[in-house]
């Protein structure tokens, strides 16, 4: 069958084009219905990557973070008409070692495949999950920014040293406000301390145990270990501040994605014997952590409504551009569509 995908040709410029799909015994088809747009999308569409980048990616559809409605399943995996969350990491293989979204063969929608701006999305069951019907699907939209928070939160549980009295968080944006949320639910007997430039946005952060702004953090201010979430031109003046108020042999879990090289006080890093870790985008397990945390506590589902900004209903490809332009504009908050197709 033919499906219409919409596609961004160059920035700033969609295109709509017709895709045959497959209808076979093992993939779901699946209709998007809300759709969030990310930072990433952001600089595809803005033209902020490299001019190489951009030439080997585009043309190809945006939007990786979404939900949408069964409409054909032949694996009786789900039920037609049931909301489902699209997971848009796709993995091509398995490994012992590395987990499936650091996998160099894997595909992810919205990098080198394309994603979600589709009327219809073919997918294998094992990339989609259940939608619970007392989450706001505005919410549920951007459960893949929730999931790269909670994976993140994952790996510093294993890997960090259990001193975990104060637990800072670098920014004050969509990401630091779910990590922070996470790490509260998560460490109930932590403090968690958010650092960030905004004052108006640091006083949505009502669950934290303390905020300041970066010009203001008291000289004898220390931490056990820390999560960057700021990126873009601020992840060097954060790192560099995370390293000045951490203890010793704390972990430095980074967030934030800048196309700029950041530079790091190596020095500082070998004198205090501190752990850095990357972390990039999830896997299935952790859609699953998020929404078993959820049900535990259905409250976190209560915060993240309060960054849900703009919503758009989205028939063409006018109402995307608008979309696109209003997230451009946005003070906070995360840009919902609304595909009323």
């Amino acid at each position: 069958m033919l499906n219409t995908v919409f596609q961004l040709k160059r920035p700033r410029q969609f295109e709509a084009v017709f895709k045959n799909v497959e209808l076979d015994e093992h993939h779901v088809l699946v209709r998007p219905s809300y759709l969030s747009i990310c930072n990433a999308d952001q600089r595809y569409y803005q033209g902020m990557r490299d001019k190489e980048v951009l030439k080997k990616k585009l043309p190809m559809a945006l939007i990786h973070e979404g939900t949408g409605k069964v409409v054909y399943d032949p694996t009786h995996t789900f039920g037609v008409g049931e909301q489902v969350i699209m997971i848009p990491n796709i993995p091509v293989e398995k490994d012992d070692i590395i987990e499936e979204n650091y996998l160099r063969s894997s595909k992810f929608c919205s990098s080198n495949t394309d994603g979600f701006l589709r009327e219809f999305v073919s997918a294998s069951p094992e990339r989609l999950i259940a939608l619970p019907a007392w989450i706001d699907p505005c919410v549920a939209a951007f459960t893949e920014l929730v999931t790269v928070s909670y994976h993140s939160i994952e790996r510093f549980e294993r890997i960090a040293h259990q001193r975990r009295n104060r637990i800072g968080v670098w920014g004050d944006g969509n990401v630091a406000y779910i990590t922070a949320l996470l790490l509260k639910k998560i460490f109930p007997c932590s403090k968690i301390c958010v650092f960030g430039k905004h004052r108006q946005k640091l006083a949505g952060f009502t669950f934290a145990d303390a905020v300041y702004e970066i010009t203001e953090i008291p000289a004898e201010t220390e931490i056990d270990h820390a999560f960057e979430c700021v990126g873009g031109t601020g992840a060097a003046h954060a790192v560099d501040q995370i390293i000045d108020h951490i203890c010793p042999e704390g972990t430095i879990a980074l967030l934030g994605v800048t196309e700029d090289p950041v530079p790091l006080n190596t020095r500082m890093i070998l004198e205090k014997g501190l752990l850095v870790i990357g972390n990039s985008r999830s896997g299935k397990k952790d859609y699953e952590g998020v929404l078993s945390l959820y049900t535990e506590h259905p409250e976190i589902t209560d915060y993240l409504e309060n960054i849900v900004g703009a919503r758009i209903s989205v028939r063409k490809i006018r109402d995307i551009v608008d979309a696109f332009e209003t997230d451009i504009h946005k003070m906070s908050g995360k840009t919902i569509m609304i595909w009323d197709k």
